[in-house]
């Protein structure tokens, strides 16, 4: 699952982190990638929202502020419970805010796999240096196995960043021949902003964008989430 939680906000403008815990937990993800996550920040009472929300999934989470002011954090997290390898996480060429991905192994039965959580940003310009970051030397470029990179992109299908991902992986939407599904706004759905992209080695059974009540309540995007089947 991708999933930004608009600092576990709500469209009713509530802050609870357990409402995202639930929605998370409905889809019985293994592997969970979170954008827009406070640590610390005075503005959602202190609270470490990436270590809550695993806690309440009992999962472990794994986080990387793309923004520091203080000792107020801001960024990108992948939580499961699944055994974790070697973490790299680091911030990318941004003209605005500043913007971050964090890099995971996570060992799936006797295979390794490389998740990649990313939050690009708001000018098509900086998202197309971003991505081509993203897919070269030190990122993926350096990987030769298995490779999931995923979160709320900030781009439609039509844009640089997204066509230039489609050119190296798969989107996980193209398997669903009922139509692709929209992530934002969450009320409201219209726009393709969060993506989940794999690797040929990477089998997709299904993906579909959870869409009840309580989804469209927790967050300003659905999640999106994809069945995968690695090779053997």
């Amino acid at each position: 699952m991708t999933y930004n939680v608009h600092s576990c906000v709500g469209t009713d403008r509530k802050l609870d982190p357990g409402r995202i815990a639930q929605v998370i937990a409905q889809a019985k993800p293994d592997i969970v990638a979170l954008q827009e996550v406070d640590v610390g920040r005075s503005r959602t009472g202190g609270l470490d929202q990436a270590r809550a929300i695993a806690s309440l999934l009992k999962m472990q989470a794994h986080f990387h502020p793309a923004l520091t002011v203080a000792e107020e954090l801001y960024g990108d997290a992948i939580i499961t419970a699944l055994p974790t390898g070697a973490k790299k996480a680091g911030l990318l060429p941004s003209m605005g805010e500043p913007r971050g991905a964090i890099a995971l192994e996570i060992f799936v039965s006797d295979q390794k796999l490389l998740v990649i959580n990313t939050h690009l940003g708001l000018r098509g310009r900086e998202r197309i240096q971003q991505m081509n970051t993203l897919l070269g030397a030190g990122w993926i470029g350096d990987h030769d196995g298995p490779v999931i990179l995923c979160g709320d992109f900030n781009a439609i299908p039509a844009s640089a960043a997204y066509r230039a991902a489609a050119r190296r992986l798969r989107d996980v939407q193209q398997v669903n021949w009922t139509g692709f599904r929209p992530t934002f706004p969450s009320r409201f759905p219209v726009m393709r902003l969060d993506h989940i992209f794999v690797t040929e080695a990477i089998g997709v059974v299904d993906a579909y964008v959870p869409n009840d009540p309580l989804a469209r309540m927790a967050s300003d995007h659905l999640p999106l989430v994809s069945i995968l089947a690695l090779s053997r």
